[in-house]
C-alpha cells in the first residue's frame, strides 16, 4: 500500500482511544424515511377519518341514500322474525273481490265484517279504510262499530291546503297530549299539519278511536319510517298502529308520554324515535308474513274463529287492482296493511329499531378509522394493506348486524366503509410513493457496493440496512496492488489505468460474486466488508472466499497480461473480523457514504501492509480464523491451508493479533491449520 493511501485511510478511519477523532455526521437516513412514513401515514389516516365525520355530521343525501340501501340489506340478511299469533289480516283480495263485487263495498257489507269479528271474540278491529264519503248504510255501520266497541278508524292529516272548518268539533279521544303540556317539544318539535281529513261523524262517533294512516316514504320511495304523531292546532295525533297497540295493552291514552329523549313511552315499553316523533318500521317479513285471512271466508262463516279470538284484525286491502302497495326493505309492492301488522307485532314485543345516535355513529367512524390507520402504519408491507382493508370492511358489517339482529340498532356503516376505502387508498398510494423514493434512495446508495439481489433484498425489507449509525461485528477485506506508485512512475497514464480498471474490474466480480459490500476504492486498494447492510452469519468464511477468489482471478490476468507483454501486478490481502461503527457517514446535504470505522477496520488495513513484509498474499486475523474454524471443520474449505506466521503488535494497538497466512492447495481434499512456530511478540513499527 503506498503511503499516501496509509496516511489518508489513517485520517479517514481513526483508532477508536480517542487520539484521532474527526467530526463525522450519522444520518438517519433510513429512519427518517420510516418515521416520515408513519408520520404521514397517521395524518393521513386521521385526516381522512375527520373529513368522513364531517360527512356524517352534515348528511349529505346521497350518502343518506345508500346507508338507506344497506338497511334494507341487513333486514334481507336478517331474515323473517316470527310473527304473533294474536295479529290477523282481514284480507280485502281477489277471491273476496271476486265474491262480493268491486271495491268498495256497501256499507251493509262492511256492518257484517264487524258482527262476525265480534261473534268471533276479536280484541281490537282496526280498519285501514277510510270512511270520507257518505253512503245509504251508514247508520248500520255505525251500530254495528257501537255494538263491538273495539273498533279504530283511520284519520289522514293534510299538510298542503290551509285549516278548514270541520263538519264538528274533534273529540277528545283524538287527541294525545297537548304540545303546551309536552317539554319534549321546546327543542323537539314534531311533524305539524295543515288539516285533519276525518272519518263521517257518525261513524266516529261510534269508534273506540281514531289513529293517523300517513305514510312518508323516503326519495326512493321505500317506507322505513312511520310518524307515530303528527301536531295539529295544539293536539298531537297519534298513528294507527301506535294506538291498536296502546289500545290492545290498555294502556290509556293519558299514560302513553312524549319524552325529551327521543322517545314515546307506552306503558313499560320504550318506543325510540327520531326529534320529529318518527320511529323506524321493523318489518317482520315480506308480504304474507302475517295470517292472512280472506274477508269472504270471514263472512260465509269459513274462518276458524280460535284464528280470530283475543286477536287483533287488521282489516286492509291486498288485491293489486286497490292499489295500497308500498314500496318496503323486503318487496316492491307490499300491501300496506302490511306495514301496520309489523308496527304493532313490534310494539307488542318490544322490538322496536332504532337510529344510533349520532355520539355512537361517530365513535364506530373514529374509532375504525384509527385502528385501521394503526394497522396499515404498523404493518408497513402493502400485500398486507389489502387483506387488512378487507378484514375491517367484513368487520364493520359483522358489527352492523350484529348490532341490528341483536339490539335493533341501526349503525351507520357507509361512512366508515367508505373511510376505510379512503384510508386504504391514500395510504397505500403514500406508501407506494414513500416506498418508491426509499427504493431510488437505496439503490442510488447501495447499487455501487453491493450486487442487484442484495439491493432488491433491502428494498424489501429496508430495516435490515440500518443506516442510522450501529454497532455490528462484520469481517474487513483489504486488498492493495504491490509496488503500485513505482509501476505509475514507469507508465504512460493510459496504460496505468487501462491496467488498473482491468484489475479492478477483476476484483470487484469476485466481491459481488461473494455478497461482499464494496466499500470504497482508493487509488489501487479495495475496501469490501460483510454483515452489512444485510445480516450474512457466514461472513467471515465469504471474506476468506472471496480473498482466494481475488487471488485466483489475479493469477488469471497475470497469464493475459504475460502474454500481451504487459507488466504484471501482484496484491495483498489482508481479513480482520471484529465489531465496528456502521452507518452512513458525511456531511448531510452534500456527501454521504455507507461505511465502516473503527479500531478493527485499521487493524485490517494493517494485516494488508504486512503481506510484503511476509510474502504473503493472504494475511487473517485470528478473530477471522475464529469465525471461519467451524465452517473448515464442516469440510467447507477443502485445501485450505491456514499457516501460522507471527504474533504482532501492529501500531495503535496494545493486544498481540497473530497472523495466519491463507492459501489454496489445488489437489488437496481437506483443510488444515497449522499453528504459529513462534511464541515471542513482534511490535510493529512500520507507518
Amino acid at each position: 500500500m503506498n503511503p499516501f493511501f496509509r496516511r489518508k485511510f489513517s485520517e479517514s478511519y481513526p483508532l477508536e482511544n480517542g487520539k484521532k477523532t474527526p467530526k463525522i455526521f450519522l444520518c438517519h437516513v433510513f429512519k427518517t424515511p420510516e418515521g416520515l412514513r408513519k408520520s404521514l401515514s397517521l395524518v393521513t389516516g386521521m385526516g381522512i377519518t375527520l373529513f368522513c365525520a364531517g360527512l356524517l355530521y352534515v348528511q349529505v343525501p346521497f350518502f343518506d341514500h345508500v346507508e338507506n340501501n344497506l338497511l334494507d340489506y341487513r333486514f334481507k340478511m336478517r331474515g323473517p322474525l316470527p310473527v304473533p299469533e294474536n295479529i290477523v289480516i282481514a284480507a280485502i283480495d281477489e277471491k273476496s273481490l271476486a265474491r262480493l263485487g268491486r271495491w268498495p263495498w256497501d256499507r251493509n257489507v262492511m256492518a257484517g265484517l264487524v258482527e262476525k269479528l265480534g261473534e268471533a271474540d276479536a280484541a281490537l278491529i282496526v280498519w285501514d279504510v277510510f270512511f270520507t264519503e257518505p253512503e245509504k248504510n251508514d247508520a248500520i255501520l255505525a251500530e254495528a262499530l257501537y255494538q263491538a266497541g273495539n273498533a279504530l278508524l283511520p284519520l289522514v292529516m293534510d299538510f298542503e291546503h290551509s285549516p278548514k272548518p270541520l263538519s264538528s268539533p274533534i273529540p277528545p279521544l283524538s287527541a294525545l297530549t297537548s304540545i303546551e303540556n309536552s317539554s319534549a317539544f321546546s327543542h323537539y318539535p314534531p311533524i305539524l299539519a295543515k288539516r285533519l281529513l276525518m272519518p263521517m261523524d257518525m261513524l266516529m262517533e261510534d269508534a273506540r278511536g281514531l289513529g293517523h294512516i300517513n305514510m312518508f316514504p323516503d326519495k326512493d320511495g321505500s317506507l322505513r319510517w312511520e310518524a307515530l304523531i303528527i301536531a295539529h292546532d295544539g293536539y298531537l295525533y297519534p298513528a294507527l298502529s301506535l294506538r291498536a297497540a296502546a289500545e290492545y295493552l290498555q294502556v290509556p291514552l293519558e299514560k302513553i308520554r312524549v319524552e325529551a329523549t327521543r322517545s314515546i313511552q307506552l306503558g313499560e315499553r320504550t318506543i325510540p324515535t327520531d326529534p320529529w316523533g318518527r320511529t323506524l318500521i321493523n318489518y317482520y317479513g315480506p308480504g304474507r308474513s302475517f295470517p292472512h285471512v280472506s274477508i269472504v271466508d270471514i263472512l260465509e262463516n269459513q274462518t276458524d274463529k280460535k284464528k280470530l279470538s283475543g286477536s287483533i284484525v287488521l282489516i286492509g286491502a291486498t288485491a293489486a287492482g286497490i292499489y295500497d302497495l308500498r314500496v318496503t326493505p323486503y318487496s316492491a309492492a307490499m300491501p300496506g296493511v302490511e306495514k301496520h301488522a309489523s308496527l304493532i307485532a313490534s310494539f307488542l314485543e318490544d322490538q322496536p329499531l332504532q337510529k344510533a345516535p349520532f355520539t355512537l355513529n361517530l365513535a364506530l367512524l373514529l374509532g375504525s378509522g384509527l385502528l385501521l390507520t394503526l394497522a396499515i402504519t404498523r404493518f408497513r408491507a402493502i400485500e398486507t394493506s389489502s387483506p387488512l382493508a378487507l378484514g375491517f370492511l367484513l368487520a364493520l358489517g359483522a358489527t352492523g348486524h350484529a348490532a341490528f339482529t341483536g339490539y335493533g340498532l341501526w349503525l351507520n356503516l357507509t361512512l366508515p366503509f367508505l373511510n376505510t376505502l379512503l384510508i386504504y387508498s391514500g395510504v397505500t398510494a403514500l406508501h407506494y410513493g414513500v416506498e418508491e423514493k426509499n427504493a431510488r434512495r437505496i439503490r442510488a446508495m447501495f447499487s455501487s457496493y453491493v450486487t442487484e439481489r442484495v439491493v432488491n433484498e433491502l428494498i424489501q425489507h429496508p430495516e435490515m440496512a440500518k443506516l442510522g449509525g450501529i454497532r455490528r461485528e462484520v469481517t474487513v477485506l483489504f486488498s492493495d496492488v504491490r509496488g503500485f506508485t513505482s509501476f505509475s512512475e514507469k507508465h504512460s497514464p493510459e496504460e496505468v489505468v487501462s491496467i488498473l480498471n482491468e484489475y479492478l474490474g477483476e476484483m470487484t466480480r469476485a466481491v459481488f460474486r461473494h455478497e461482499g459490500t464494496l466499500d470504497k476504492f482508493i487509488g489501487d486498494a479495495v475496501m469490501v466488508f460483510w454483515n452489512a447492510p444485510m445480516l450474512q452469519p457466514d461472513h467471515a468464511a465469504l471474506g476468506v472466499y472471496c480473498a482466494l477468489d481475488m487471488v485466483e482471478r489475479l493469477e488469471r490476468l497475470q497469464q493475459k497480461w504475460k502474454k500481451e507483454g504487459k507488466p504484471l501486478l501482484d496484491c495483498g490481502i489482508g481479513l480482520n473480523t471484529g465489531e465496528v461503527l456502521v452507518g452512513n457517514i458525511g456531511a448531510e446535504g452534500q456527501k454521504m457514504d455507507y461505511t465502516i470505522i473503527g479500531d478493527q477496520v485499521n487493524l485490517g488495513a494493517r494485516l494488508e501492509s504486512l503481506t510484503k513484509k511476509y510474502q504473503a498474499r493472504i494475511l487473517i486475523s485470528d478473530e477471522t480464523l475464529k469465525r471461519i474454524r467451524p465452517f473448515m471443520e464442516e469440510g467447507r474449505f477443502p485445501g485450505l491451508v491456514v499457516r501460522g506466521r507471527e504474533r504482532v503488535i501492529v501500531k495503535g494497538k496494545e493486544k498481540p493479533v497473530t497472523l495466519y497466512e491463507v492459501s489454496q492447495e489445488k489437489n488437496a481434499s481437506a483443510a488444515q491449520i497449522i499453528p504459529c512456530s513462534r511464541n515471542d511478540v513482534v511490535k510493529m513499527t512500520e507507518k
